[in-house]
């Protein structure tokens, strides 16, 4: 099929909310594969993830973004940036609030972005799998009586409940047209970069306290040896101790992050890999644009 057949709906539906409500998990769910990483850390997405859902008559580009926050470094401002524009650019915002959590400040903040940007709106009211309905029912009507979305949905993309309804009611407001990436592909992430995600997701799923969010990861060496994909990757810290931390006793928590990784590199690659781990300090680097641009998290000039 060509996408561009009468009745056709394809576009783009940008996913956002407070950190940690399951923006990505969504997305995962409805891609069928991981196109984003996970962890319970907040502002564990630092760019617009790309999830890409095709179907016969349907093709549906998700759009995942940062947690809404407030930023304290330039980082953060890049990733406010991506959030926004997201919010501009897409045909259907999806707002996903935790329903464990209740509508917060935050949420309500949020909303009134949403309502600025005047995109057709759906409400995903994520986690419902572990949410009383005695509370869940109030909820909804809250949310509804915003008049801000044509739905609410309360889902579980762990689970899957209430997904493919909620599915069918992003589709409703696609617009029609041509199908604009290959059936079978589901991101436009380049390897590189998935693998060091995955890489950064087994630090925030090992690490404590102040150390996810200092950390990032460059791929300095993928190289394709024989059999064996062979990954340099570096590790970057603010500070000394945070090293100290990711190393562990004896080199030991960095091996368990390392192991890990390859194992999920493995699964994306279909290969065996030679995961080659040194974390190295660079002092303030979320405020360092240089170092930003080439990590991909702020445009080149």
């Amino acid at each position: 099929m060509s996408g561009q057949d009468q009745g056709y709906h394809s576009g783009f539906v940008g996913v956002v909310g407070r950190p940690n409500v399951g923006k990505s998990t969504i997305v995962n769910r409805f891609v069928g594969s991981k196109v984003a990483i996970v962890s319970p850390r907040p502002q564990t997405p630092r760019q617009r993830i790309l999830g890409i859902l095709t179907r016969e008559d349907t093709q549906v580009a998700f759009l995942d973004t940062p947690g809404w926050h407030e930023p304290r470094h330039m980082l953060g401002r890049a990733m406010m940036a991506v959030v926004k524009t997201v919010m501009e650019e897409a045909d259907v915002l999806l707002v996903v609030i935790d329903g464990r959590a209740g509508l917060l400040k935050e949420d309500e903040y949020i909303f009134a972005h949403v309502k600025r940007t005047r995109r057709p709106s759906i409400l995903a009211i994520n986690k419902i799998d572990v949410v009383k309905k005695p509370h869940l029912l109030p909820l909804i009507d809250t949310c509804a009586k915003t008049g801000l979305f044509s739905d609410c949905v309360p889902v579980s993309a762990l689970t899957g409940e209430q997904m493919e309804v909620l599915l069918a009611r992003l589709i409703t407001h696609l617009p029609t047209g041509p199908r604009w990436y290959e059936a079978t592909q589901r991101t436009d992430q380049p390897i590189a970069q998935q693998v060091g995600e995955l890489i950064r997701e087994q630090i925030l799923l090992a690490a404590r306290e102040e150390v996810p969010h200092a950390v990032a990861v460059a791929i300095e060496e993928f190289a394709e040896r024989r059999r064996v994909s062979f990954i340099r990757a570096t590790i970057l810290v603010e500070r000394t101790g945070q090293k100290a931390i990711l190393i562990g006793r004896g080199g030991e928590k960095l091996k368990a992050i390392g192991q890990a990784a390859r194992a999920e590199i493995e699964r994306l690659l279909g290969r065996q890999v030679y995961l080659d781990l040194w974390v190295k300090v660079k002092p303030a680097w979320r405020q360092d644009p240089r170092l930003l641009r080439e990590l991909g998290y702020v445009p080149s000039a």
